[in-house]
Parts: C-alpha cells; structure tokens; sequence
C-alpha cells in the first residue's frame, strides 16, 4: 500500500474517535515515529502491531500525552490534543496501561482503583478533614465503584492485599481496573498478554470485547502475540522503523508481503 492508500483505508460510515496525522517524534537522529497517519473509529479494537523497537510505545506515549510529536497532530474527537499534559488528556477520556506494571506496589488494590477514580471528584482534601455531607458522600460512591471495577476483574476478595503481593497476572486486572475507574472512552492496552498462557490469553481477548461493550469503550492495543491481535482486532497497524507499512483488517494485514517480511515471517 502507498502511504495515501494506508491513510484513507477507514471503515466506511465510520465515526472517528482519534485521528492521528502525520504523527512524527525525533530523539536527536533517531526517528521513533515517522509521519504515521490513521483514523480510529468509535468503539473499535485497534491493534498497534510490529517488531521490538517499531515505535508502538512512543506512539502510546504520544497520544498520553507523557511526550510530545515533533510535528504533526493527535485528534480527539474534533479538539487538537497533541500538546496537553497527560493529567489533561486523561481528563478527557483517555487512558492507559504499561507495558511494565505501574502500581502502587505497597497500597491495596481498592487504594490504587480509588487514587485513580479521584480525577473525576470535586471534594479535596480540606473538604474530606472537615467532613463535609458531599466530601463524604462522594468518597462512599468512590469506594463502591472502585470494588465494582474489582468485582469486575474477579479481584474484590483480594481488595485489602497489597497489590505488590498479588500474582502477575492478577495485577495486570488491577492495571485495567485502574484504568477504567477514569471513565475513558478510549483505553489503550500495552501489551496486556505480557507473561500470559494461551488459556489466559484467550481469557483476556473475551474480557477485552466484554469491557469494549459495557463500557462503550473504543480500545487501541499494543501486542506481540499475534494469534491474538488477528483474532481480537477489527484493524490492525503495523509499524516498522518507526513508519506505518500496512493498515486494514487482519486478513488484509495478514497477507500483506511488507508485513510478512518485516513481522508476521520473523515469527
């Protein structure tokens, strides 16, 4: 594909959610990101896909806003986001997990769902001193939802541990749990199957679909286990040296000769 064909290759009818154009980031000589465009529609499952150092996290770092492009643009529903700060653009619905956990390791995991949670609060802390009805009020419905985003991700019966003691992939949960208690619209997952076995990848996947629609969520992942992303994803982009080589379903994506050399063959 032309770099035209990846640009305009978007579902038809499709409502775009996150758009980013001619998405470039330099490190001194090093060109991480170059000139990437797609569009993501709403509700979509958008496969991030490519070899170690294609750039996947400097693009996930750059729609969070924790760097900035060196030119080009990030969308979010019609409003330019590509110089907020990362408090800013979760604010405004989108957020994130790590690629390497980031907890509160000696906190519990109903403590790490309720810090997060406070981004959407208006009491603080001389409020919650003084006792004030709505500081109180509003702590206890922060603390119901924090254990029903813990119920959700089958962890509420550990909700007092501390998460650094949970196993691994029970914390990787608590990560998604923390993530949705920002009430985003769109959540970006890197490389959630990390450390995972086949079984629990195929867990994963299901519960990936079952957030995507009880949350109304568009979702945008980072993987290497690519069984996973062709069957979970509607489309997928492949990045190689920091450029897009391929964008499309994963039939299309799967079979494209630029993809099957620079990725899918290696594997």
């Amino acid at each position: 594909m032309t770099q035209q064909q990846l640009i305009d290759h978007i579902p038809d009818n499709a409502s775009p959610v996150l758009e980013a154009k001619n998405l470039t980031r330099r490190f001194g000589g090093l060109v991480a990101v170059n000139d990437v465009s797609f569009t993501v529609p709403k509700n979509e499952i958008f496969g991030v896909i490519g070899p170690n150092g294609a750039g996947k996290t400097t693009l996930f770092n750059l729609i969070t806003g924790i760097i900035n492009p060196s030119s080009g643009q990030l969308i979010y529903q019609n409003e330019d986001i590509s110089k907020l700060r990362p408090h800013k653009i979760a604010a405004k619905g989108i957020a994130r997990t790590f690629q390497n956990i980031r907890l509160f390791g000696d906190l519990s995991p109903l403590e790490n769902v309720i810090i997060a949670r406070h981004l959407h609060t208006k009491s603080n802390f001389f409020t919650g001193v003084l006792g004030l009805p709505f500081a109180l009020n509003e702590e206890h419905k922060t603390k119901q939802k924090a254990l029903e985003l813990l119920e959700l991700m089958g962890l509420v019966d550990r909700a007092d541990e501390k998460a650094r003691n949970l196993p691994y992939g029970d914390q990787r949960r608590l990560e998604i749990a923390r993530a949705l208690a920002l009430n985003p619209e769109v959540l970006l997952l890197d490389e959630p199957a990390a450390g995972m076995n086949p079984s629990e990848k195929q867990l994963l996947s299901a519960f990936i679909r079952e957030i995507r629609a009880q949350f109304n969520l568009t979702v945008i992942l980072i993987e290497h286990h690519v069984p996973l992303v062709m069957g979970l994803c509607d489309r997928i982009a492949v990045l190689n040296f920091g450029k897009l080589i391929a964008l499309g379903k994963p039939t299309e994506v799967k079979s494209d000769p630029a993809v099957m050399e620079a990725y899918l063959g290696a594997e």
